[in-house]
Formats: structure tokens, C-alpha cells, sequence
């Protein structure tokens, strides 16, 4: 559905210099040190019998009591803004965590939060409007006690940001995550509609018949990968040649996941641009990575392409839709509408008993395609859709353990 005003984030790379990379490790910590003991106090409490103590009276105590003690002194040397974001990020932890229990919460159920460490390479902190960040004349960005960093624009920002996130990934860079609200940028009309089909074998099969070729980025990378890690387990622990070679696995790492990234940036904003509507089939990603296929799902990053696609329909005034995941695609003919009785992964063509002749992937599409354009037409008032020929339809069957198909 298309909106008027969209959030989106805009992601800029820092270039620190070693006084502030010191500074931004010393925000790092306290704001882990503060998320660390409030969620201390909160296990607590429960373990006590008590009620959680409330977001106030947790900020007295880790943040503003704390600062009078010896033991946390340090903490007045970072911006009070970090800390109570770190605050912010165990309430919310707490609150998707109990929404997870109520069932009031959409998606993965939460687990309980759990204490950050100082060894995860992968670290960040946030700062408010309250923080006063700005962007100067110069086009760094200011930061509270922490200096004017510098930062290499790919684009201009489109409005005032509420937010900014310093985050330092686990290869060692620096970078601003702004969150911005931009207004919808509507496409001209096109009167065409697209189903896709993901797999791979392919990447993505379209309904008009294309197929889009798996790049297979960490496929490619493994032999220079393991070879990174081999060298990587045989340094001793704690040493600086260890340090070393982390950091090398994990820049190895980093590049792919930055080709993949702009692989799928590249390919969702074509498809956008080309297509009406698009609709998806509702993988069961997370079953699929528990499977033998677990390395190759992951590669293809079908999850975040399905979260590219759609808030780009919704900035661009695209219809985006995901059928259901036990609509039969790939066994069902699109010509008579038989669903054949079964469909091993390596059957990449198979003829129906109608005489058609079907491409796996193809027909799924084409399928895919249909079953989106009915499913709309059913929210606007439309006929339900038929149910297919011989069997149930999708909306009536049985819950049955998660398949793997539609991987091929």
C-alpha cells in the first residue's frame, strides 16, 4: 500500500580519527556497562519477587547514581543521551519478549534479553535530537564529547534525521546510520505484474519466463574463506596475531555480504520499477536454514530481498503481496489446474496429464503470479478463488511440517 511518508535509513561511512575512535570505544562500553546492570537489576528483582522496577527509577539507579560512585565515575565522560538509549534498547528488548508471550507480537517470538559483550566486534550506540548531533558546514558530523567526524557522503540527506546510530561492524569500520523520513516518490502506471519464484538453482524465476542466475558470493569466497579460518585457529588466543587474523576473516566476510547487499538493491529497485505488483511466496526461511540447505539459504539472503522489495513498493506506490506458503506452485498445473501428486527437488521439467509441458520454476512463477492477482481481487470484494483439482486449497489444509520445496 502505498504511503505518502516513508522512514527509511541512510547509511554513510566514518572515517574517525585515533582520538575519536578512542572516544567512540569509551561510549561503546558505558553503554554497554548501563544496558548490562539495569538488566542485572531487573533479573533481580524477579529472582526477588519484586516488580521491575520502572524505566525512572532504573535510570536513577545505573545512570545518575551510579555516576556519583567510584566504581562508575567514568561514566559522566560519554553523553547522557547514549546511556538512556541504552535504556531504551532493554525496555524494548523487555517489551517484544512479553508481546512474544501474549501473542500480541507478529513474526519470531522474542527471547528474554540477554548481557551484551565486550567481545563482540560488532558494537553501536545512538544518539537523539536530545544528543544535538549535527551535520556541519563542512559536512562532518558533530557528535557530543566525541568531536567532528569525518564522513563520506554517497548522497545527500533528504530531510533532518530524528537519529543517528555510530556503529563499528565487526571488520572495524565506522559507520552513521540516519533515520530519515521521506515523502513517497509515486512511479508512473505500468500495466504489467510480475509473480517470482525463489530459488537456487536461480536466484529468481519471473513469471514472463526470465531467470535471474544465483551469484553464489559465498560460494565463491569459501576456498580464500577456510583458508582465512585454518590460519586464524592456529594463533594463539590472545594474541595480536589472533586479533590479526580475525579481522581478516572477518573483512572477508564483510565483502561478501556487501555484494550480496548491493546485488539485491540493484535487482529489487529493477523489478519495482518495472512491475505494477509483485508478488512473493512466503518461504519458511527459518525452517529452511535448519535443513541440509542451511549454507546455500543463507547465501541467497531471500529474507532481506523480500524486505527490500516490499518497502520499496511501498515508497514507489507499487502493490507488493506474499502467497501463501502451502499453495502447491510448483505442482500445480497452470494450464488444467491438477496439482500432481508429488515433486522431488530434481524434477526441473515435468508433463501434466493434460499433455502440457512445464518448466519447474517457470510454471511456480506463473502460479505465484495468478494466485497474488486473486488474492487481491478477494480483499477488494472479488470471487474467491477456485479450489484446485485434486486436493484441498491452501486455506482448508492441514498444518503439516515445514517443506523444503521451493528451493530448487
Amino acid at each position: 500500500m502505498y504511503s505518502s511518508r516513508v522512514q527509511l535509513r541512510y547509511n554513510f561511512r566514518l572515517y574517525p580519527t585515533p582520538g575519536q575512535q578512542q572516544s567512540l570505544a569509551r561510549a561503546f562500553g558505558c553503554a554497554r556497562v548501563v544496558f548490562n546492570d539495569a538488566l542485572r537489576a531487573r533479573q533481580e528483582a524477579h529472582a526477588a519477587g519484586l516488580q521491575y522496577p520502572s524505566d525512572g527509577e532504573l535510570s536513577k539507579q545505573v545512570i545518575t547514581r551510579a555516576k556519583k560512585t567510584s566504581e562508575r565515575a567514568w561514566l559522566g565522560e560519554v553523553s547522557a543521551v547514549v546511556l538512556q538509549q541504552a535504556l531504551a534498547d532493554l525496555n524494548t528488548a523487555y517489551r517484544n519478549f512479553f508481546a512474544s508471550l501474549s501473542g500480541t507480537r507478529k513474526g519470531r517470538g522474542a527471547a528474554l534479553p540477554k548481557f551484551r559483550s565486550r567481545k563482540d566486534r560488532r558494537q553501536a550506540i545512538r544518539f537523539t535530537r536530545n544528543a544535538r548531533f549535527k551535520v556541519t558546514p563542512g559536512g562532518k558530523l558533530r557528535l557530543p564529547k566525541i568531536g567532528d567526524v569525518r564522513v563520506r557522503w554517497s548522497r545527500d540527506l533528504p530531510s533532518e534525521p530524528s537519529s543517528v546510530a555510530v556503529i563499528k561492524d565487526a571488520a572495524g569500520r565506522y559507520f552513521a546510520s540516519f533515520v530519515v523520513e521521506v515523502p513517497g516518490d509515486p512511479l508512473p502506471q505500468v500495466a504489467v505484474e510480475v509473480g517470482i519464484d525463489l530459488g537456487l538453482t536461480h536466484f529468481a524465476v519471473l513469471s514472463d519466463g526470465r531467470k535471474i542466475t544465483s551469484p553464489k558470493f559465498l560460494r565463491r569466497a569459501e576456498r580464500r574463506l577456510r583458508k582465512a579460518q585454518q590460519a586464524l585457529s592456529r594463533k594463539q588466543k590472545g594474541s595480536k596475531n589472533r586479533r590479526k587474523a580475525a579481522a581478516r576473516v572477518a573483512r572477508m566476510h564483510a565483502r561478501v555480504a556487501d555484494a550480496r547487499r548491493d546485488h539485491h538493491h540493484k535487482l529489487s529497485t529493477q523489478l519495482i520499477r518495472e512491475n505494477q505488483a509483485v508478488y512473493v511466496e512466503n518461504l519458511a526461511v527459518n525452517g529452511l536454514v535448519r535443513t541440509r540447505l542451511a549454507k546455500s539459504v543463507h547465501d541467497a539472503g531471500w529474507g532481506r530481498f523480500l524486505v527490500m522489495l516490499e518497502y520499496k513498493a511501498q515508497r514507489y506506490g507499487r502493490s507488493f503481496a506474499r502467497v501463501d506458503r502451502w499453495f502447491p506452485s510448483s505442482k500445480l498445473c497452470g494450464a488444467c489446474g491438477a496439482v500432481a501428486d508429488s515433486m522431488p527437488l530434481n524434477t526441473r521439467e515435468w508433463t501434466c496429464a493434460c499433455g502440457t509441458v512445464h518448466d519447474r520454476d517457470v510454471n511456480a512463477a506463473k502460479n505465484i503470479l495468478a494466485a497474488g492477482r486473486a488474492d487481491r481481487l478477494n480483499a477488494w470484494g472479488g470471487t474467491v478463488r477456485p479450489p484446485v483439482q485434486g486436493g484441498r486449497t491452501q486455506r482448508n489444509r492441514k498444518p503439516q511440517k515445514c517443506r523444503t520445496r521451493g528451493t530448487g
